[in-house]
């Protein structure tokens, strides 16, 4: 009998003997203090129990669960007091963004792995007097994307109509001709084969054919001075189109009128391309320099911001490719240099291909030697990437100034505006006008030049879609990754320095990588006499 029940019992009797000294003729007042003592002694032994059985905190963050990279996990857990404060927290494995840390469920994207990774999470929680905790393991199954499924392979031995081998007279292989893994000294691989020949179908539109026959040369550079190209037409990769072309090779191996004057036609660059599928962030400096830095998904290669010419002789202001040479390249914004078909900047063409309409986050768009992605432009819906790159001040007393507010010092260090100026052989004024080596003339405004430029660090730390010194970012579905930028103004997109990937490899350069770590990116030849062709 428990303890409720005896006392229970002890007042049932308690009652009967009162009744019968009542009925000897004791007073109902004795009755009413003895029941009075009896509720009192319930009433205590209630209380009591009730402390007894007071059910403790608990909690339990649910099953261990198995996903796949990229997908979206739910974490929820069970607690035994709603009113506690809840607290989520990632003790262990690559980090993860949680989309709310204070209540019982939250939910997190799944990083994209190459290995299995186990992610641990802890949930803490609070009800003003004990702490319980309770783990939960979400292993995370290795990207499951064959290595070959982000390229444009192709896979029925398709040939250019207009750029031929020069050996075969054959039209060369378009795109990529395959994808595989190599395992090199520990190390694995993704290998791409190509001949560097883009497979670009363009739908001639109203704007292609103005931008044509507004080009400031159009007179020389066009025959009869304007587009042979209609509205509606499907120009295939090399077609003519009207220009007069000059370049080596396009004669010969084909690209005649697709290209205008100065630049070579492209020929077959058949090339093996490695890129270490887990990259490694670098610990030193790596400057990337002329030539090949990586790949479009169509293997066609990608250059940097340079196109190894300056102002002066010595190598003070040097030129920016997607500015100075913007009327050298084909209605793809590409052109050759050494037959090595390439881009600096982002194109509308590849864009196209990979369905990139600015609706969503960009898809891949490439590789750098480094082995990390390059992505398209756009980082969410409607919403760009922004570079951190920007326009100096050139005011007397600025940061970023000279004394005479001209361009008459270059910045000692363009990551560290507190380490000052320097002065240098002068450069134009920002109303000069200046040659191409195309002789096209162009404003040199501010911006037009490599030294125009610093890295903000602050809009960095801005995180979101501020990129940092090397144009990239981490997030929990890609990892680090590269952008391709681009600037918008009244509807009109600009290609923003600097371009793609920065001045310097954000990942370490494996000894077959395809591009080294650059001492110098210019030459010491002046604008108008001749020179490599970048």
């Amino acid at each position: 009998m428990n303890k409720c029940t005896s006392i229970v019992s002890r007042a049932f009797s308690a009652l009967l003997i009162c009744s019968f000294i009542v009925g000897c003729g004791e007073s109902s007042t004795d009755t009413d203090d003895s029941s009075s003592t009896i509720t009192e002694e319930i009433t205590e032994t209630e209380e009591t129990t009730e402390t007894e059985e007071t059910i403790a905190l608990t909690v339990d963050a649910g099953s261990d669960q198995t996903v796949d990279s990229g997908e979206t996990v739910t974490l929820t857990a069970t607690i035994s007091d709603s009113s506690a404060t809840v607290t989520w927290s990632q003790t262990s494995g690559t980090n993860v963004t949680l989309s709310d840390t204070s209540s019982s469920t939250t939910t997190f994207i799944a990083p994209t792995l190459t290995d299995e990774e186990t992610l641990i999470f802890e949930i803490a929680v609070y009800d003003g007097s004990d702490t319980v905790t309770s783990d939960v393991a979400v292993t995370v199954a290795a990207a499951t994307t064959s290595t070959d499924s982000v390229w444009i392979i192709n896979e029925t031995d398709a040939r250019s109509t207009n750029i031929t081998d020069s050996s075969t007279g054959e039209g060369v292989l378009v795109d990529v001709q395959s994808v595989t893994e190599e395992t090199i000294d520990d190390v694995t691989y993704t290998l791409v084969t190509t001949q560097g020949i883009p497979e670009y179908d363009v739908t001639i539109t109203q704007d292609i054919i103005d931008a044509l026959n507004s080009r400031p040369r159009a007179d020389e550079d066009l025959d009869g001075g304007t587009t042979s190209a209609q509205v509606g037409d499907i120009v295939e990769f090399g077609e003519d189109i009207g220009y007069i072309s000059t370049g080596d090779n396009c004669e010969t191996t084909g690209g005649y009128g697709y290209w205008p004057q100065g630049p070579a036609c492209p020929q077959a660059d058949a090339r093996e391309v490695y890129f270490p599928v887990a990259p490694v962030a670098t610990t030193e400096v790596c400057e990337n320099g002329l030539g090949k830095i990586g790949l479009f998904v169509n293997g066609s290669s990608i250059y940097n911001w340079g196109d190894g010419m300056s102002y002066n002789s010595d190598g003070s202001w040097q030129n920016l490719a997607p500015v100075a040479e913007q009327y050298d390249v084909d209605i793809c914004g590409g052109h050759s240099a050494g037959g090595d078909y390439h881009h600096h900047f982002y194109t509308s063409c590849l864009a196209d291909l990979l369905g990139d309409t600015g609706d969503s986050h960009s898809p891949l768009y490439g590789y750098a030697a480094d082995g990390y992605p390059i992505y398209g432009p756009w980082q969410s819906n409607g919403e760009l990437a922004v570079s951190s790159w920007q326009v100096r001040d050139y005011t007397s007393g600025s940061d970023t100034g000279c004394s005479d507010s001209a361009r008459s010092c270059e910045l000692v260090d363009p990551y560290d505006t507190s380490a000052g100026t320097v002065n240098v052989t002068s450069g134009p004024s920002f109303t000069d006008e200046v040659s191409t080596l195309s002789g096209n003339t162009l404003i040199a405004y501010n911006g037009y030049y490599y030294e125009d430029h610093y890295w903000n660090s602050d809009l960095t730390a801005l995180g979101g879609v501020y990129l940092d010194q090397y144009n990239g970012h981490t997030d929990s579905t890609r990892g680090y990754h590269y952008h391709i930028t681009l600037s918008e103004s009244d509807g009109t997109f600009t290609p923003a320095f600097p371009y793609m990937v920065g001045l310097r490899f954000a990942g370490q350069l494996q000894d077959n990588a395809v591009a080294s770590c650059a001492s110098d990116t210019t030459t010491t030849t002046p604008p108008g006499v001749g020179g490599p062709r970048t």
